[in-house]
């Protein structure tokens, strides 16, 4: 099965997201921040990260740069899940993300494209990313 650490600030859409995947049949792990995203990362590796983008203590980029940056955890997907990204946004170019997902999200667009992150599988922190949604 399946492994997913979600950090999300929010309360009800971390609810929401955990309900989600979930229901899809994913092992599930939800953190506030992304502080406490990394802390229970590197205690439990999961299989892919979906992180807000825009979370107190860390960021979902500084998390996915420290993710980067741990041996345990550098191969791991990350995708970012944000509602104030535009396209092109100069801040994801180097921070290794495997796919940017937008808020709103349609529930089973979400799971369709971190299933196809699963699908692919970990990746080289030097590589981009082959899953984009």
């Amino acid at each position: 099965m399946t492994t997913i650490l979600i950090a999300e600030d929010e309360d009800d859409i971390r609810e929401v997201l955990r309900r989600l995947f979930a229901r899809a049949g994913f092992t599930v792990q939800t953190a506030p921040d992304g502080r406490a995203a990394l802390e229970l990362a590197r205690r439990h590796p999961p299989d892919i990260v979906l992180t807000d983008l825009d979370m107190p203590f860390l960021d979902g980029l500084q998390l996915c740069e420290a993710i980067r940056q741990d041996a345990a955890l550098t191969a791991v997907p990350v995708a970012i899940l944000s509602g104030g990204l535009r396209p092109g946004d100069p801040r994801i170019a180097g921070a290794h993300v495997c796919g940017v997902l937008l808020k709103p999200f349609a529930g089973q667009d979400l799971v369709t494209a971190v299933r196809h992150l699963a699908r692919t599988g970990r990746h080289p922190n030097h590589s981009p990313c082959s899953a984009t949604a």
